[in-house]
C-alpha cells in the first residue's frame, strides 16, 4: 500500500503542476491516452482509490475533484483496470465535477453522483 501511495502524492504533484500552468488541454489529452496497462489482479479499484484519498489527505494543499479523479484514472489504468475519466456539470445552481468509473461503476466517488451531474465527456 505504500508504495501505491506514494506514487498517488507524486501524480497529485504533476497533476496539481499541470493544472497551475494552466494547461487543462494537455492533462486532458495525457489521460485521454494513458495506456491500460496488463491485468493484475492483485490490485483492485478499491484498493487504488483508497491510497490515491490518503495521498490526497496527506497533500499539501486541497486537493479537487478533478486532480484526484486525473490521478485515480491514470493509476487505475496503470494496473490494468479500464477506468474512465467522468467530466458532469449541474444547471442550478452551476456546479462542474469530475469522477472515475469502472464498467459503469462509480469508484472513487458516491454512487449517485451521477444523477446529480449530467455527463459532458469522459476519457
Amino acid at each position: 500500500m505504500s508504495m501505491l501511495f506514494f506514487k498517488a502524492y507524486f501524480m497529485l504533484i504533476r497533476f496539481d503542476l499541470s493544472t497551475k500552468l494552466g494547461n487543462f488541454a494537455s492533462l486532458y489529452e495525457r489521460i485521454r491516452k494513458y495506456p491500460t496497462g496488463p491485468n493484475r489482479a492483485l490490485l483492485g479499484a478499491d484498493r487504488i482509490c483508497l491510497a490515491v484519498d490518503l495521498a490526497s489527505i496527506w497533500y499539501c494543499k486541497e486537493v479537487r475533484c478533478l486532480q484526484r479523479s486525473a490521478v485515480a484514472t491514470c493509476l487505475l489504468r496503470k494496473y490494468g483496470v479500464q477506468a474512465h475519466l467522468v467530466f458532469g456539470a449541474q444547471q442550478l445552481p452551476f456546479r462542474a465535477h469530475a469522477w472515475v468509473e469502472v464498467d459503469g461503476q462509480v469508484v472513487n466517488d458516491v454512487p449517485y453522483v451521477r444523477e446529480m451531474y449530467a455527463e459532458l465527456d469522459r476519457c
